[in-house]
């Protein structure tokens, strides 16, 4: 841990001193590339010493494959053996380790690549081995027209703002970053004359780095103050068990639940100043004209603890892995998109025995929602204060039904899991069989919901 606080410290000084002397207008794109290359590979030997042999050897491995296989296998070449060295890797996690996390856990950044590689090769598959008119508006905004050089490659996988906690961003993106082109490209979406300016604007990013700064300073201090006071163990406590009501087990349960947020909060609003310190991350700007920092943000901390459903919590919790598996999973699934994304993230964050009890308990959730949602939501829009009431009642479910559905990924191993879910009567899994029993739902062929998704891209392709 106080080598990953201080790789990202550094990590933001570097950042800060990339976007000033190494700026496209002082230097290179080769010389941009090679020092974000050479940084990060010095960070992750740093961090996790010969561990980081993994992120390399997965690194090589995918560039052979990239260079190698036909275009009309090469994302799915790249998917299987990107998730199977990342599955070997998590399953000596628990054989070797025994559900203990490693001092120097090179896990993460290895998920992190994982992500990079398969979305490379998603968007260079549909670059060249597709036509435009098999793809969404987003897959044609970011298809990738031509294999990248080794110094690209390594560049976009392994730079310093990301190698550590990421996020994934995207290979178009982070090339027009490189190149110099990434604001540019963002403003030009707006009329400026409108807005009385005769010539671009230059957006800097110190505004945003300082408010994420402050962000993950109060994050830091409410993991160090809370989490530690309130253990999620402490749920399947037997005397804890004995002398707590159950109205009061889920009280505790959401106080746990919060109190283990800050350090991903930490974690992902750091990653996310870091690159915006180097001038990455841009997004366009709002409809008030402020600019706008946060197309590499991993989550929206208000949207997130005021969530009123189930699909708006996970929406903007983890961000950038939703994107990834929307872009290389859901909107390529052929059937069940629903199930086989819970599942590939499952896979994706290891095999621990409770994080398949999370996901799966949150395909049951989720489809539960949404038919809870499509058959009552419309009848409490009529007043503002049914709507209230309806919010604030969604607003409790919806906080305890995440609870519930993260507690095991918390405890991981399958005896406290059963033990806690026991402890609560199973009562999230049997409301949400008997609504999906009860309740009719629409069913919809996944063709149609693609041509459905490609029509809401086109229409908010400008937004």
């Amino acid at each position: 841990q106080i080598n990953f606080v201080a790789c990202q410290l550094f990590a933001l000084l570097a950042a800060f001193w990339f976007r000033i002397y190494l700026s496209p207008s002082h230097a290179s794109s080769a010389v941009r590339h090679a020092f974000a290359t050479l940084f990060g590979i010095y960070f992750a030997i740093f961090c996790f010493g010969w561990y980081s042999i993994h992120l390399f050897v997965l690194v090589m491995m995918n560039y052979g494959i990239m260079n190698m296989a036909s275009i009309p296998n090469i994302h799915r070449y790249s998917f299987v053996v990107a998730m199977g060295y990342l599955t070997l890797c998590h399953i000596s996690r628990i054989y070797i380790f025994h559900y203990g996390i490693l001092t120097t856990d090179f896990s993460g950044p290895l998920m992190i690549i994982t992500q990079k590689i398969t979305t490379l090769a998603c968007q260079l598959h549909d670059g060249i081995g597709r036509q435009a008119e098999e793809l969404t508006a987003e897959q044609n905004r970011l298809a990738v027209k031509s294999r990248p050089s080794l110094l690209e490659y390594l560049s976009y996988l392994l730079n310093f703002m990301s190698i550590i906690a990421g996020p994934c961003s995207n290979y178009k993106d982070y090339i027009a970053f490189i190149e110099g082109r990434h604001v540019h490209m963002k403003l030009l979406e707006v009329n400026w004359k409108q807005k009385g300016y005769d010539r671009l604007p230059d957006p800097s990013p110190t505004a945003a780095v300082m408010y994420k700064l402050c962000t993950t300073l109060v994050s830091l201090i409410l993991f160090l103050t809370l989490t530690k006071n309130f253990p999620m163990a402490y749920i399947i406590d037997d005397e804890f068990l004995d002398k707590t009501p159950f109205l009061s087990r889920l009280g505790y349960l959401y106080v746990v639940t919060q109190a283990a947020k800050p350090k991903y909060y930490f974690a992902w609003t750091l990653a996310d100043a870091v690159n915006n310190a180097a001038g990455y991350g841009f997004s366009g700007v709002d409809e008030r004209g402020i600019f706008r920092w946060d197309l590499l943000s991993n989550l929206n901390i208000w949207n997130i603890e005021t969530a009123t459903s189930f699909k708006m919590y996970i929406e903007n919790w983890n961000i950038q892995t939703a994107a990834w598996l929307k872009r290389v999973c859901y909107d390529r699934a052929p059937w069940y998109p629903t199930a086989l994304t819970f599942i590939l993230s499952a896979l994706w964050h290891g095999i621990y025995p409770g994080y398949y009890f999370t996901f799966l308990t949150g395909i049951l959730i989720t489809l539960a929602a949404r038919a809870v949602r499509n058959n009552f939501r419309h009848y409490f829009l009529s007043s503002v204060p049914l709507k209230i009431a309806y919010d604030i009642v969604t607003w409790v479910v919806t906080q305890l039904a995440v609870c519930y559905t993260v507690a095991p990924f918390v405890m991981l191993a399958v005896e406290p899991t059963i033990k806690f879910y026991k402890s609560v009567y199973f009562h999230m899994h049997i409301l949400s069989v008997l609504v999906l029993l009860l309740l009719p739902i629409r069913p919809q062929t996944h063709s149609v919901r693609r041509a459905q998704n490609q029509a809401m891209l086109n229409s908010v392709k400008s937004k």
